[in-house]
């Protein structure tokens, strides 16, 4: 009996609790209370023992916005110079590298008003499709324009292909088409060596595909006897751009000393730290050519203005020239020994030579002589008996 009193009284006070609720209008504004500020609803648990302290409302704690660092400045850019009237005109020969180290040239020379880059590059061209670009042809606009100072070539990476000449066409790097093409390279050369231009040519880098890259080679090897038989500087690229190995490498040195990346994707060209790379060797070849704002082919001669420029020696023809002998060879007859640094003779006049040592003298040179070498003869003592024999 008692449980059922309890039980009642409990559903009595849950209706009564309930009541109010029930009893609230369904609609006005009052039925738009946000969920989070609607109170607390009375439990079992609350009748009992209490109802418990409604907990602290939580304060959502917004993080103070950071405020980003301020993006360091760039640096400004550097002054436009503007360049001379009479400003030594350097143009730069060749493909599509001919147009990548244009730009580099452009960088490097920024500062110079004395010297300004004419980019006079190509891309697709070379000395085997004459009937696509006729270098020889385009070479002999420019120089009847007078239209640059100083020559900078770099071509042949699209020179592995069929040469057409005399009506014939040969294979790439046959004898034929070597021959057809060092005409052309030697016609190219003629040219500006006619019209007293200075010539820097370079050479060709490794590649990354091995069968092109011997090819390359090859034709930039044909590049180097043409420009020393035609008295232009060739600058030799091949180890600054290959690994230990003597092999293609992408990275490498740059102007800095830094590792950088000095090639492209496509294993080929320059990337902007290989160009500037290839810049800074054309402008300490230059130097030979290029003189505070003028142009001169005339190479001083080291011994100019020193006791030895009266010496009796060949007539000074420039590095060019001492190239090509290095190329070649010195020729040395062998009846002739070397002469020393000390017999050098005077432009006064040459002295007769000496006459050949007679070789009887070596027969007849006494015993302890030093040129004896043991055949020589022997002294008589007044004993009779020869000088230096045994007792």
């Amino acid at each position: 009996m008692k449980r059922l009193l309890l039980v009642i009284l409990l559903g009595v006070l849950v209706l009564a609790d309930a009541g109010p609720v029930l009893a609230q209008p369904v609609m006005g504004e009052r039925m738009l209370v946000a969920q989070n500020e609607q109170p607390r609803r009375r439990t079992l648990f609350d009748l009992l023992f209490g109802e418990e302290p409604a907990p602290a409302p939580q304060v959502q704690q917004t993080q103070p916005r950071q405020q980003a660092a301020p993006a360091t400045p760039p640096p400004p850019p550097k002054p436009q110079i503007d360049k001379a009237p009479d400003a030594t005109r350097l143009a730069v020969f060749g493909d599509s590298l001919a147009i990548d180290l244009s730009k580099a040239l452009e960088r490097f020379y920024a500062e110079d008003p004395n010297l300004v880059v004419i980019e006079q590059g190509v891309s697709s061209s070379g000395f085997v499709r004459d009937d696509y670009f006729d270098w020889n042809a385009a070479l002999a606009k420019e120089i009847a324009a007078d239209s640059f100072d100083l020559a900078v070539v770099i071509i042949g990476i699209n020179d592995r292909q069929e040469i057409s000449a005399n009506g014939q066409t040969y294979e790439p790097l046959s004898e034929g088409w070597t021959n057809a093409y060092q005409a052309r390279l030697n016609t190219f050369l003629g040219q500006l060596r006619a019209a007293r231009k200075p010539v820097v040519w370079m050479g060709l880098p490794p590649m990354s595909r091995s069968q092109y890259s011997a090819a390359m080679t090859q034709i930039s090897a044909l590049h180097r006897l043409a420009a020393f038989s035609g008295g232009a500087e060739f600058v030799d690229i091949y180890d600054r751009f290959a690994d230990e190995d003597g092999k293609y490498a992408a990275y490498g040195p740059d102007v800095n000393g830094q590792n950088a990346l000095m090639r492209k994707d496509d294993g080929i060209h320059f990337s902007s730290a290989g160009s500037d790379k290839l810049a800074f060797y054309i402008s300490q070849s230059i130097r030979s050519f290029y003189r505070g704002g003028r142009v001169s082919v005339a190479v001083a001669d080291p011994l100019q203005g020193t006791d030895a420029a009266g010496l009796l020696r060949p007539p000074y023809q420039g590095l060019g020239q001492i190239r090509l002998l290095e190329v070649a060879g010195a020729v040395m007859p062998l009846n002739r020994a070397p002469d020393r640094a000390s017999d050098l003779l005077l432009a006064t006049g040459t002295p007769e030579a000496p006459a050949a040592f007679p070789l009887d003298e070596l027969v007849q040179a006494p015993i302890g002589r030093v040129d004896a070498f043991g055949v020589g003869i022997t002294a008589e003592t007044e004993t009779g008996r020869p000088t230096g024999a045994a007792q």
